[in-house]
Protein backbone atom coordinates (compact mmCIF):
# COMPACT_ATOMS: atom_id res chain seq x y z
CA UNK A 1 0.00 0.00 0.00
CA UNK A 2 2.76 2.16 0.81
CA UNK A 3 4.56 1.89 -2.44
CA UNK A 4 0.67 3.12 -4.22
CA UNK A 5 0.88 6.19 -2.21
CA UNK A 6 4.16 7.11 -2.86
CA UNK A 7 3.67 5.96 -6.75
CA UNK A 8 0.28 8.07 -6.26
CA UNK A 9 2.18 11.11 -5.00
CA UNK A 10 4.81 11.19 -7.26
CA UNK A 11 2.14 11.31 -9.87
CA UNK A 12 0.04 14.11 -8.45
CA UNK A 13 3.50 16.23 -8.10
CA UNK A 14 5.44 16.10 -11.53
CA UNK A 15 4.54 19.13 -12.21
CA UNK A 16 6.31 20.26 -9.15
CA UNK A 17 9.56 18.52 -9.08
CA UNK A 18 9.66 19.09 -12.85
CA UNK A 19 9.48 22.91 -12.11
CA UNK A 20 12.91 22.98 -10.78
CA UNK A 21 11.53 24.89 -8.12
CA UNK A 22 11.99 22.31 -5.46
CA UNK A 23 15.37 21.27 -4.02
CA UNK A 24 15.91 18.25 -1.44
CA UNK A 25 19.21 16.76 0.71
CA UNK A 26 19.95 13.16 0.63
CA UNK A 27 16.84 11.19 2.24
CA UNK A 28 14.52 13.87 2.21
CA UNK A 29 10.74 12.78 2.32
CA UNK A 30 8.27 15.12 0.74
CA UNK A 31 4.04 14.96 0.03
CA UNK A 32 4.77 16.11 -3.05
CA UNK A 33 1.15 17.17 -4.20
CA UNK A 34 0.95 19.59 -1.15
CA UNK A 35 3.10 21.95 -3.12
CA UNK A 36 1.25 25.18 -4.69
CA UNK A 37 2.43 27.80 -7.05
CA UNK A 38 5.94 26.73 -7.05
CA UNK A 39 7.39 28.05 -10.43
CA UNK A 40 8.88 31.19 -9.85
CA UNK A 41 10.07 30.61 -6.24
CA UNK A 42 12.47 28.77 -4.31
CA UNK A 43 11.96 25.59 -1.99
CA UNK A 44 14.75 24.02 -0.78
CA UNK A 45 14.54 21.20 1.79
CA UNK A 46 17.70 19.45 3.85
CA UNK A 47 18.94 16.29 4.24
CA UNK A 48 16.74 13.68 6.16
CA UNK A 49 13.99 15.72 6.60
CA UNK A 50 10.28 15.21 6.38
CA UNK A 51 8.10 17.65 5.11
CA UNK A 52 3.80 16.79 4.76
CA UNK A 53 2.79 20.35 4.84
CA UNK A 54 0.94 22.59 2.12
CA UNK A 55 3.19 24.81 0.90
CA UNK A 56 1.99 27.67 -1.20
CA UNK A 57 3.44 30.71 -2.67
CA UNK A 58 1.57 33.67 -3.31
CA UNK A 59 2.78 35.17 -5.81
CA UNK A 60 7.10 34.83 -7.67
CA UNK A 61 9.86 35.69 -5.67
CA UNK A 62 9.12 33.99 -2.68
CA UNK A 63 11.31 31.62 -1.10
CA UNK A 64 11.35 29.09 1.84
CA UNK A 65 14.05 27.14 3.47
CA UNK A 66 13.91 24.06 5.56
CA UNK A 67 17.34 22.97 7.59
CA UNK A 68 18.22 19.27 7.86
CA UNK A 69 16.33 16.76 10.17
CA UNK A 70 13.61 18.78 10.53
CA UNK A 71 10.15 17.22 10.08
CA UNK A 72 6.78 19.30 9.23
CA UNK A 73 3.40 17.88 9.71
CA UNK A 74 0.26 18.20 8.34
CA UNK A 75 0.79 22.14 8.52
CA UNK A 76 0.03 24.90 6.56
CA UNK A 77 3.22 27.53 4.89
CA UNK A 78 2.31 30.60 2.92
CA UNK A 79 4.70 32.83 1.56
CA UNK A 80 5.02 35.80 -0.22
CA UNK A 81 8.38 36.71 0.07
CA UNK A 82 10.42 34.34 2.78
CA UNK A 83 10.13 31.69 5.71
CA UNK A 84 12.98 30.19 7.09
CA UNK A 85 12.67 27.62 9.29
CA UNK A 86 16.48 26.03 11.36
CA UNK A 87 17.77 22.04 11.23
CA UNK A 88 16.68 19.92 13.80
CA UNK A 89 13.07 21.37 14.23
CA UNK A 90 9.95 19.55 14.99
CA UNK A 91 6.55 21.28 13.86
CA UNK A 92 3.63 19.42 14.67
CA UNK A 93 0.51 19.67 12.84
CA UNK A 94 -2.20 21.98 12.56
CA UNK A 95 0.60 24.93 12.42
CA UNK A 96 -0.11 28.00 10.08
CA UNK A 97 3.14 30.28 8.76
CA UNK A 98 2.44 33.45 6.96
CA UNK A 99 4.84 35.85 5.81
CA UNK A 100 2.14 38.75 5.09
CA UNK A 101 -1.02 39.99 6.30
CA UNK A 102 -2.94 38.55 3.01
CA UNK A 103 -4.85 41.81 2.82
CA UNK A 104 -4.59 45.01 3.04
CA UNK A 105 -6.02 46.84 6.14
CA UNK A 106 -7.53 49.58 4.49
CA UNK A 107 -10.74 48.21 2.77
CA UNK A 108 -10.11 50.64 -0.24
CA UNK A 109 -6.93 48.90 -1.23
CA UNK A 110 -8.76 45.76 -0.56
CA UNK A 111 -11.88 45.69 -2.18
CA UNK A 112 -11.26 44.65 -5.17
CA UNK A 113 -9.57 41.20 -3.69
CA UNK A 114 -11.88 38.79 -4.86
CA UNK A 115 -12.61 39.95 -8.20
CA UNK A 116 -8.62 39.74 -8.73
CA UNK A 117 -8.59 36.40 -7.57
CA UNK A 118 -10.80 34.96 -9.73
CA UNK A 119 -8.62 36.45 -12.98
CA UNK A 120 -5.96 34.75 -10.78
CA UNK A 121 -4.41 37.64 -9.45
CA UNK A 122 -3.67 39.87 -6.49
CA UNK A 123 -1.99 43.60 -5.77
CA UNK A 124 0.18 43.04 -3.09
CA UNK A 125 1.58 47.00 -3.16
CA UNK A 126 -0.39 47.81 0.35
CA UNK A 127 0.12 44.47 1.80
CA UNK A 128 2.35 44.29 4.56
CA UNK A 129 4.49 41.44 4.85
CA UNK A 130 8.23 40.52 6.76
CA UNK A 131 10.19 37.46 7.11
CA UNK A 132 9.81 34.18 9.54
CA UNK A 133 12.63 32.84 10.65
CA UNK A 134 12.40 29.53 12.56
CA UNK A 135 15.72 28.75 14.59
CA UNK A 136 17.81 25.61 14.91
CA UNK A 137 15.91 23.12 17.45
CA UNK A 138 13.03 24.91 18.21
CA UNK A 139 10.12 22.60 19.04
CA UNK A 140 6.50 24.28 17.44
CA UNK A 141 3.24 22.23 19.44
CA UNK A 142 -0.35 21.68 17.09
CA UNK A 143 -2.86 24.19 15.96
CA UNK A 144 0.21 27.11 16.60
CA UNK A 145 -0.36 30.20 14.45
CA UNK A 146 2.84 32.28 13.54
CA UNK A 147 2.40 35.69 11.83
CA UNK A 148 4.82 38.30 9.76
CA UNK A 149 7.83 39.37 10.79
CA UNK A 150 8.49 36.82 13.82
CA UNK A 151 11.82 35.03 15.18
CA UNK A 152 11.89 32.18 17.15
CA UNK A 153 15.06 31.77 18.84
CA UNK A 154 17.23 28.63 18.81
CA UNK A 155 15.79 25.91 21.32
CA UNK A 156 12.52 27.36 21.60
CA UNK A 157 9.26 25.85 22.64
CA UNK A 158 5.93 27.40 21.12
CA UNK A 159 3.38 25.68 22.93
CA UNK A 160 -0.23 24.44 21.54
CA UNK A 161 -2.64 26.28 20.54
CA UNK A 162 -0.33 29.29 20.76
CA UNK A 163 -0.36 32.54 18.49
CA UNK A 164 2.76 34.00 18.32
CA UNK A 165 2.96 37.43 17.25
CA UNK A 166 6.57 39.30 18.70
CA UNK A 167 10.04 37.13 18.89
CA UNK A 168 10.40 34.35 20.58
CA UNK A 169 13.75 35.02 23.01
CA UNK A 170 16.08 31.56 22.45
CA UNK A 171 15.78 28.47 24.81
CA UNK A 172 12.09 29.89 26.47
CA UNK A 173 8.86 28.44 26.29
CA UNK A 174 5.64 30.78 25.16
CA UNK A 175 2.43 29.99 25.28
CA UNK A 176 -1.23 31.49 24.60
CA UNK A 177 -2.88 34.47 22.96
CA UNK A 178 -0.56 36.10 21.80
CA UNK A 179 2.16 33.95 22.86
CA UNK A 180 3.88 35.24 26.08
CA UNK A 181 7.51 33.66 27.92
CA UNK A 182 6.74 31.28 30.62
CA UNK A 183 9.84 29.59 31.29
CA UNK A 184 13.63 29.97 29.86
CA UNK A 185 15.50 26.78 29.49
CA UNK A 186 18.94 25.75 29.82
CA UNK A 187 20.94 25.70 26.59
CA UNK A 188 21.48 22.05 25.67
CA UNK A 189 23.93 20.99 23.16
Amino acid sequence: MGKVLNWIDALLGWNVRRSGAVSTGQGAAVVWWRIRRSAGNRLSIGQNSIIQANIRFEDRGGEIKIGDRTYVGKSNLVCYRSIVIGDDVIMSWGITITDHDSHSLDWAHRRNDVLDWGKGSKDWSHVAHAPVAIGDKAWIGFNVSILKGVTIGEGAVVGACSVVTRDVPPHSVVVGNPARVVRKLESSS
